[in-house]
């Protein structure tokens, strides 16, 4: 399998996951949204929480691709290094000013939200780059099986303060976790405002995910295997990632899958979801050649960070701070496109979705612009 071509395989499969976030944090209402396009409640999963891990377990791939074609152009570790902590830094301070956005009044600053998605994938793609860069398969496996069952043990064994005696037993309380604890003892004043007192990427569910990126970069080093067949490495895939997918689902019986909590039974089932999916994607593009369907999930793959932070920028003001009298009162102007052009003549949830798959579109057309003029944001 040539370089250019596994590539656009993982483009795809990027694209794929950045269009799902567009699609399912853009409804016309959230009042009126298909069960598959939101999140669980809390235990169990959607498709939708398949998103945040699969980009995660991207990062984790293109982190090895990217730093091992760096090294093989003569880049010494303390250059790769500076990279990894240059380009992890940028992701955070992106996220914190978008969460400030726009940057009036002052309480956007002084209770500015510091956990995110932009500063978890900072803080992940850092973390992770750090420990594989110069570590054996061995090495890292056995970070990843520390990590796991140490969060593991961590919240369900440890005494909640104040909370319970066995974390295990305040799982269902998104409040009274031992991950919520953390998040109120380090970050009191600046989490998530919808839930006040824990926040679904806080620091300590933090942890875990960089496990997810481990299993990343582990997937990243098969793929780079050039000397082994393209169908070997794809088998493997398969089926290591079913197996993974099997022990997820077991492991959820003690520990359950959770994105609010990225319990480590998530970690395990969300990988093998992905790795699953790349062997697929890859299959039939490299195997099949069948590639008509791939140009548009690449324009999408190939800019994310133009992607999720022009969107959510966009999003911000058309559904908060662009506001429009109408009969003396001021209305968001997305409010009032939803309204006129989907709401009054579909069905609610279709009208919702309606206006999710526009957004979609409308994004496409300015990445795909970007794309034609050969503009990517790199950090």
């Amino acid at each position: 399998m040539k370089q250019s071509e596994r590539l656009v395989s993982l483009d795809v499969f990027r694209g794929l996951t950045v269009a799902g976030m567009l699609l399912v944090n853009n409804p016309g209402a959230w009042s009126a949204i298909y069960p598959p396009l939101g999140h669980a409640a809390w235990h169990g999963w959607t498709p939708t929480d398949l998103i945040f891990p699969f980009f995660l377990f991207i990062v984790g791939v293109t982190t090895h691709l990217s730093l091992s074609a760096r090294r093989a152009k003569g880049d010494s570790d303390a250059m790769l290094r500076k990279q990894i902590v240059r380009r992890g830094i940028l992701i955070v301070l992106i996220g914190w000013g978008m969460a400030a956005f726009p940057f009036y009044p002052i309480e956007r600053f002084t209770e500015l939200r510091l956990p995110g998605v932009l500063p978890r994938i900072g803080v992940v793609y850092l973390v992770a780059g750090l420990l594989t860069l110069n570590a054996s398969v061995k090495q890292v496996v056995l970070t990843l099986v520390g990590v796991l069952y140490g969060y593991w043990f961590a919240m369900t064994l440890l005494p909640v303060p104040g909370g319970c005696s066995l974390g295990a037993l305040c799982l269902d309380d998104p409040s009274r976790t031992l991950a919520g604890w953390v998040d109120r003892a380090l970050l009191e004043g600046h989490l998530w405002k919808s839930s006040k007192t824990w926040d679904p990427e806080g620091p300590l569910s933090t942890i875990p995910a960089v496990g997810t990126a481990l299993m990343g970069v582990l997937c990243g080093r098969w793929i780079a295997q050039k000397e082994r067949p393209l169908l070997e490495r794809l088998t493997a895939m398969f089926a290591v990632g079913a197996l993974l997918m099997v022990l997820g689902l077991m492991w959820n019986w003690s520990f359950p899958i959770n994105k609010g909590l990225w319990t480590s039974s998530y970690v395990v089932f969300t990988a093998g979801m992905a790795a699953v999916s790349i062997a697929t994607i890859t299959w039939i593009i490299d195997v099949q050649r069948v590639t008509w369907w791939t140009r548009p999930l690449v324009i999408y793959g190939v800019n994310p960070l133009v992607a999720f932070a022009g969107s959510g920028l966009m999003a911000r003001i058309i559904y908060s701070l662009w506001k429009i009298e109408v009969d003396g009162k001021p209305i968001a102007v997305q409010a009032l496109v939803y309204k006129n052009l989907f709401a009054s003549w579909l069905e609610p949830h279709n009208a919702s979705l309606a206006f999710a798959v526009c957004f979609v579109l409308f994004w496409y057309a300015i990445l795909a612009e970007l794309h034609r003029r050969n503009l990517i944001l790199k950090v």
